[in-house]
């Protein structure tokens, strides 16, 4: 894991397509109408899936999330990498659980000295937006 000292003064969204490493995840908040939530004042916490990270996705399972009438489902899964409030690396480590914006706590651990959210590695911490903080991980993480 890797501590980004990178501050932003974009949002979460605009500073995620600067990136240029979240196509897929931009492409699914847009899908799911949760662009201008992800650009409000916040603040929030995301833990954004890489591409690589979406690779590991069945193409038909995310072909299906992005359908229009799958848009519920679609929006579960986004909001369950999204934690309320702005939650840096170091106060990642003291959780045992995060609450999600979709409702239900993803599992937040450290697996041999890697820190962990659900089954998603946590890649890179503390990207800070001017509404939050993203944290990169390398798998997609699915609510129960």
């Amino acid at each position: 894991m890797t501590t980004g000292a990178a501050t932003s003064v974009s949002d979460i969204v605009d500073t995620a397509v600067a990136a240029g490493a979240f196509g897929t995840l931009v492409t699914a908040v847009k899908a799911a109408g949760l662009v201008e939530v992800l650009k409000s004042a916040g603040p929030f916490t995301v833990f954004a899936p890489t591409e690589e990270a979406f690779a590991k996705v069945p193409k038909e399972t995310l072909s299906s999330l992005l359908r229009p009438e799958n848009i519920e489902q679609l929006k579960a899964v986004l909001t369950y990498h999204v934690v309320p409030g702005k939650v840096l690396a170091a106060d990642v480590l003291k959780l045992t659980e995060a609450k999600t914006v979709q409702g239900q706590s993803a599992k937040v651990s450290l697996v041999n000295g890697q820190p962990m959210i659900d089954a998603a590695k946590i890649l890179k911490t503390d990207i800070i937006c001017s509404n939050g903080v993203i944290h990169v991980i390398d798998s997609v993480i699915l609510p129960k």
